[in-house]
């Protein structure tokens, strides 16, 4: 058995795709910064008979993130899947105007590099299962910077050029790189983007691939 790996486990969108990935016969990696969450959600999964553990790493720190995913890899199988949706912190909001240097580093540490040391942490294990699903997702402002929120913008607008990047570079290997699109608020009445709608869109986005983007509903005009 395979594992889905998600990063940036919480109780709306992640619990979600958890119990997705899980229903569908994966063993589930919950990786965020807080244990008291990821016992929740691995007491939630079970009542679903869904294998999840929790393992603990900070997104803007590496090697905890390489360990986590290693271990998890170890423990529940290798791993298949990995979504990488953690939230970012509000002080990644600043206006365009008030946006220093120094105010990208930990947006761009955690959209790019976050992602990047993912990647290079389950590529082996797919490579040796002989195929993958690499998903990600952003907001709106990956699309369309919004001036409103500028270190968010940059941010995911060049997370978005990675895993393009990824898309046409892994095809070839059967690994499937892709990123999802979310407008809007995730609102558990939303039509399109409740955590459920939003779980659905994402297996299938891993089990029939496609294009390198999907938008969970139009974008506003």
């Amino acid at each position: 058995m395979t594992t889905f790996a998600l990063i940036g486990a919480g109780p709306g969108l992640g619990l979600a795709t958890a119990r997705r990935f899980g229903t569908a016969g994966h063993h589930v990696a919950l990786i965020s910064r807080n244990t008291q969450h990821q016992d929740e959600l691995a007491a939630e999964l079970a009542r679903d008979d869904i294998e999840a553990r929790g393992f603990t790493a900070d997104v803007l720190d590496p090697a905890s993130l390489s360990a986590a995913l290693h271990a998890a890899a170890e423990e529940l199988g290798p791993i298949e899947v990995l979504q990488s949706s953690p939230v970012p912190r509000a002080d990644f909001m600043k206006p365009v105007l008030e946006t220093t240097a120094a105010d990208l580093d930990d947006p761009l540490a955690f959209s790019v590099k976050g992602p990047v040391t993912c990647v290079h942490a389950v590529l082996p294990g797919m490579r040796e299962l002989g195929r993958g699903t690499l998903l990600f997702v952003n907001g709106a402002s990956a699309v369309r910077p919004n001036p409103k929120v500028a270190g968010a913008s940059v941010a995911f607008a060049a997370e978005s050029a990675y895993v393009a990047m990824l898309h046409g570079a892994l095809a070839s290997e059967n690994i499937h790189a892709a990123q999802l699109i979310v407008p809007g608020a995730i609102r558990p009445d939303a039509e399109h983007s409740s955590p459920a709608a939003l779980a659905e869109r994402l297996y299938t986005m891993h089990s029939e691939r496609g294009a390198f983007r999907q938008y969970s509903e139009p974008m506003p005009a």
